[in-house]
């Protein structure tokens, strides 16, 4: 009950509360009428004896307590039959209740000499039926019933009053679109509506920390627009040069170093697409695009294969299916491409070869881990510092946010001899 919503908790509580004050108030009022009325009948049988050992002390011949409920008595014998053979063992002075037959009896010594008196109250025509008392209990049920059923009535009103500006800001903040933020977002929040009280209070400190946040990310958005074109212009300019120094006759070493100069630049490039693609908005049309992936995947392995030229490890690359996919290419290609370069890096020489499957929901790459991960030891203490620790770098924490920004799936498991890395899609075709 405790788990569902915050009226339905004060609709319980009003119910619950009505319903413990009426049973036990109902409860109440049928004992104090049970227990007073016994008080009264003993209390008006002590009053008579008390008077009558008054007045007998003034005249021995004052006439015994008489009414129509009341009747006194000096020979046991004359008590009703009910009474006479608990008469006849001589009972101690004091007051006596018989339920079964509905009298009440006191007992006093009085005169000279002393003789017992028995003062009898018939009280069968005074006290409340067995019928009339569960009339009484019926009623008491029905009142508990009634204002139990109204207790919940005024906490649905209260509860749907008290939690309506609760409900309201909740639906404000859940209709904002945190992929889409804009500057003035925060003003849809509108936290002047609500009254200055704890609803109000956190109403002003979430527009508050909105309108932070928005801030913060128009000036994200403004720096990425101006940092692209700084970042690619001069990434442009030597890529120019390079291509002009290609024509050029170099000598061999020249031809090297121009060669270290390309992937370099390449690789720069790779980056400043990389980090781009991180602060581009959702809404990009690159994100509804269809390309294939296999050969979107042999390319990167391409461009990536340098970095083998001197650890004689062969590539397999093998196309169990041929997706196509609905997504953002280039997020897709730096991904794969930083899968590649940490499995192409992170291969000792001469151990291999770099498996390299696609599937029909899923691109996985496969390399050898080194004859250091064959110790155990090493191995748990490199897994438990995370990827970075492992030697992986920066590569497998840009491919998380890329996946998580693009809605696919990024594993990586490492034993003793081997990691796997894998990207898949699900079924999104």
């Amino acid at each position: 009950m405790f788990r569902r919503s915050l009226r339905a908790r004060v609709l319980f509580a009003f119910g619950f509360f009505a319903a413990l004050l009426g049973i036990t108030s109902g409860f109440g009022t049928f004992a104090a009428i049970v227990i007073t009325e016994d008080r009264i009948l003993e209390k008006q049988l002590r009053l008579s004896l008390a008077d009558y050992v008054a007045r007998s002390a003034v005249d021995p011949d004052a006439a015994l307590p008489h009414s129509a409920y009341v009747k006194s008595y000096r020979d046991p014998v004359d008590l009703p039959t009910a009474l006479r053979a608990w008469a006849a063992g001589a009972p101690d002075n004091g007051y006596y209740e018989f339920e079964n037959e509905e009298l009440h009896v006191a007992v006093a010594t009085t005169g000279a000499p002393a003789e017992p008196l028995y003062i009898v109250a018939d009280v069968s025509g005074i006290e409340a039926s067995d019928s009339e008392e569960v009339w009484l209990i019926t009623g008491l049920i029905t009142v508990v019933s009634m204002l139990t059923l109204l207790a919940i009535a005024v906490g649905a009103y209260i509860g749907r009053r008290a939690i309506h500006p609760v409900v309201s800001l909740a639906k404000a903040v859940g209709d904002l679109n945190p992929e889409q933020l804009s500057d003035d977002d925060w003003r849809r929040l509108k936290a002047e509506r609500f009254h200055d009280d704890e609803v109000g209070l956190l109403a002003r400190t979430i527009e508050k920390t909105l309108k932070r946040i928005c801030a913060f990310i128009e000036r994200e958005r403004y720096f990425t627009s101006a940092a692209s074109h700084e970042l690619r212009t001069p990434l442009t300019v030597i890529r120019g040069a390079v291509e002009l120094l290609e024509q050029a006759d170099l000598s061999r070493d020249a031809s090297r170093a121009m060669g270290r100069i390309k992937r370099a630049t390449v690789d720069m490039q790779t980056t400043v697409d990389m980090f781009l693609c991180l602060s581009r908005e959702s809404d990009d049309s690159s994100y509804r695009e269809h390309f294939e992936v296999g050969p979107l995947v042999d390319r990167v392995i391409e461009q990536q294969r340098h970095l083998l030229a001197n650890k004689d490890i062969t590539v397999e690359v093998k196309h169990s299916a041929c997706p196509s996919l609905l997504g953002h290419p280039q997020a897709f290609a730096i991904a794969i491409g930083n899968l590649v370069r940490n499995a192409f890096e992170h291969t000792p020489r001469n151990q291999g070869p770099i498996s390299v499957c696609v599937g029909q929901y899923e691109v996985s790459i496969s390399n050898p881990s080194g004859r250091d991960m064959h110790d155990p030891e090493e191995l748990s203490q490199r897994t438990s510092r995370g990827p970075e620790a492992r030697g992986f770098g920066l590569g497998l924490g840009i491919v998380e946010r890329l996946c998580e920004h693009n809605g696919w799936t990024f594993t990586l498991r490492v034993n003793h001899d081997e990691s796997d890395a894998r990207l898949s899609w699900g079924s999104r075709v």
